[in-house]
């Protein structure tokens, strides 16, 4: 496993870093076991960052990697959490005001069973509070010792230049992959020029370069792909041609996987410190890990453009449409 110094914050951290999205409920049921099994397999396979949110379940994916990581030295790990969304009579909700973000830090230390969280995380941006006030909270809950970095989620440039200006952004985590690029020509060139660091979410695109889907794929009504049009009708079918061709090129020219492809591409980005991949299966685990050590030179690089070149962008869902 290869590890690097994620932005500002002095952490150091596995290139791939272990996504638990996938154990809240949002994707469908889970099997306990064998997803406590490739979170321990993770870790045994030298993964030290691990990222939930307090909205992955509202506590239930913060549990489960508590549960998981228990028998673990603490200080050898980095758990990094997000806050500010909310559960209402009418769904998940934004909420960033200080009083929840006070609230969900203190629920997100006890789901974790730990006395601090080493970066936290504003999970989307909400319209409806300062970023000032969001800010000024969270600089208290570093002085207080609760939370020890401070990042977002999901921040458009002008969003994180309004947060700060009140409190500096170590790290921002927005979605990337080789469906959905738009974060090359604004976040990245921005986040690169103030050496803020990056982890992205989704590189296996939310499934669709995971290898496992095809054109007779159903999803489980639970699963916020079973109601997205990026997994069901011309669209999907166009990008399964597209991920059968970037198949191709992996197993029969690079001899990897596909989903060993789809998250080196990521982490060939000089902009990207770090890959989050989640999975429930612990079989799935060591073929991800592996895509940290692998290379692709420009040519590999310029193929996957052209395959890439008559794909449609596939968007997963906001607060809002999970």
């Amino acid at each position: 496993m290869k590890y690097t110094t994620l932005g500002k914050t002095g952490l150091e951290v596995s290139r791939v870093a272990f996504g638990t999205w996938q154990l809240g409920g949002d994707w469908g049921p889970t099997d306990t076991v064998p997803a406590m099994q490739a979170i321990r397999r993770a870790a045994n396979e030298g993964v030290n960052f691990f990222d939930t949110a307090q909205a992955y379940g509202f506590g239930q994916s913060e549990r489960f990697l508590a549960a998981a990581l228990l028998l673990l030295p603490r200080e050898e790990l980095v758990i990094a959490t997000k806050g500010g969304l909310r559960p209402s009579a009418n769904g998940v909700v934004r909420d960033a005001s200080p009083a929840w973000i006070r609230e969900g830090v203190d629920a997100s230390l006890k789901a974790l069973g730990t006395e601090y969280i080493d970066l936290y995380q504003v999970h989307w941006p909400d319209p409806s509070t300062p970023f000032d006030e969001t800010a000024e909270a969270l600089a208290n809950l570093v002085a207080d010792g609760k939370i020890r970095h401070v990042g977002v989620s999901n921040f458009s440039v002008r969003q994180m230049e309004e947060f700060g200006a009140t409190m500096a952004i170590e790290t921002v985590q927005p979605p990337y992959h080789l469906f959905r690029r738009d974060i090359e020509s604004n976040v990245l060139a921005y986040t690169a020029a103030k050496d803020i660091g990056v982890l992205v979410y989704g590189p296996l695109a939310h499934g669709l370069l995971g290898g496992r889907l095809g054109p007779d794929s159903c999803f489980p009504p639970q699963d916020w792909r079973s109601k997205s049009s990026m997994f069901q009708g011309e669209s999907f079918q166009r990008n399964l041609r597209a991920v059968a061709r970037l198949r191709e090129l992996a197993v029969e020219q690079l001899g990897i996987t596909l989903a060993q492809l789809a998250v080196a591409w990521t982490l060939a980005n000089p902009a990207v410190d770090v890959a989050i991949v989640g999975t429930r299966d612990p079989d799935h685990v060591d073929d991800a890990l592996a895509a940290a050590d692998i290379d692709l030179d420009q040519e590999v690089l310029d193929r996957v453009d052209k395959i890439m070149v008559d794909a449609e962008p596939a968007y997963g869902p906001s607060p809002e449409t999970v």
